[in-house]
């Protein structure tokens, strides 16, 4: 039997000057699983999250995501990703439902597909009734909850979360 692997890296590096970030990562997550990185403060992982998304170049190594290289093919990784970072990413001046329909139409959810996914995710993540409210009036943890609401607007088959407990209420 053959595993299918979401995300599979072999000796990823990445050095800011004299500090190694990130050393050596192997990793083989088949599809279908979760998979935690823990590790401490500085240990590499968000810089392993933006390696595997894209964000960052990679010193030496390699890796597929969803099947596509990251070096060769970012904008096929890309499309098949969710990320949501350490930090909310959604607009503090624009309500719930505006941000994720925002982030719907950037990602090429567009028009009543968008508009539906948005809305469904705003039931799911239960921001229904704060959806029309400004976000720079919501809590810590619902500004979370809709950032990982965006993540998924585009149904990506690997999803990405850096610190996805950070600021969530309980």
């Amino acid at each position: 039997m053959t595993t299918t692997y979401a995300v599979l890296s072999e000796g990823l590096e990445k050095r800011y000057g004299d500090v190694h970030a990130l050393r050596g990562l192997d990793l083989a997550v088949p599809e279908g699983t979760v998979c935690g990185v823990l590790g401490p403060n500085g240990a590499g992982k968000t810089t392993a999250v933006r390696v595997l998304t894209t964000l960052t170049r990679a010193d030496a190594g390699g890796a597929r995501v969803a099947g596509h290289d990251i070096r060769r093919e970012p904008g096929a990784v890309r499309r098949a990703i969710g990320v949501a970072g350490q930090y909310a990413s959604v607009d503090g001046d624009l309500s719930g439902r505006e941000n994720l329909r925002l982030f719907a139409q950037l990602l090429g959810v567009r028009g009543a597909a968008g508009r539906a996914r948005a809305d469904a995710l705003l039931e799911r993540f239960e921001l229904a009734d704060a959806a029309d409210r400004t976000v720079r009036t919501y809590s810590g943890g619902m500004r979370r909850r809709l950032d990982l609401a965006a993540a998924l607007l585009t149904r990506p088959r690997v999803l990405f979360l850096d610190e996805p407990t950070t600021g969530l209420d309980p």
